[in-house]
């Protein structure tokens, strides 16, 4: 069930930050979804590819789909047409893949660069040296096809799973230091990267004091799964 007073507590809180709330809907019912956008909001998180294509076709076409689970390449088909931004970009082959299907629908669709924060070896993600090949590769490949497909708009990461507010702190300090090298030696020109996609339920509020630009919330707006 929803909590709409948390809903609102935690967008007030993340709008004077200057950054944007994604409520993860994921596995919650279409009428969950339709009742925040209803009070306004526009942008969702789901982690599967069929429902969020599922969910595509039954809600209004203006909602900003967020893709935020690790993501195959031969799934990201289902989600070309409409999705807004992917979250857990973490190999060239994967955005290469997002490249050609969004040439393919005449979309361009941002892409945040996941990196690996956390002291958790299940999680995904890239460390600095692969970041920068992966950009390398890509910038390569954009010069000899520029126009539409996919943009790479900032990064992303989980921190540990843990109470440990010094280790999270610190982790999301790695997360910034990655973006700003990034920043300084692939895009100082470049406007469109400015995202920081990090924070959730646990650990949205210290995500906002490191300088997060997106919050993926869940289990606080629609409940527990």
């Amino acid at each position: 069930m929803i909590d709409i007073d948390a809903f609102h507590r935690i967008a007030a809180q993340v709008e004077a930050a200057g950054a944007r709330l994604i409520a993860v809907s994921k596995t919650k019912p279409v009428e969950d979804i339709q009742t925040l956008y209803e009070l306004g909001h526009r942008d969702f998180g789901e982690n599967r590819t069929a429902e969020m294509a599922d969910k595509y076709e039954q809600l209004p076409k203006d909602i900003r789909w967020h893709m935020i689970g690790h993501l195959q390449r031969n799934k990201v088909k289902q989600i070309a047409d409409f999705v807004h931004t992917i979250h857990a970009v973490d190999s060239p082959r994967l955005l290469r893949e997002i490249d050609k299907r969004a040439k393919g629908a005449g979309r361009t669709i941002d892409c945040l660069l996941q990196y690996h924060i956390a002291q958790e070896e299940t999680k995904y993600g890239l460390d600095d040296g692969e970041g920068k090949d992966l950009i390398e590769q890509w910038r390569a490949s954009k010069e000899e096809d520029p126009g539409a497909g996919a943009r790479i708009v900032g990064v992303m990461g989980m921190a540990t799973y843990t109470d440990q507010s010094e280790q999270i702190k610190t982790e999301f300090g790695e997360l910034v230091r990655s973006f700003h090298v990034l920043k300084d030696e692939f895009f100082s020109d470049r406007a469109e990267f400015r995202e920081k996609s990090m924070g959730m339920s646990g650990d949205y509020p210290l995500a906002l004091d490191a300088g997060s630009t997106m919050v993926r919330v869940g289990s606080l707006i629609f409940g527990s799964r």
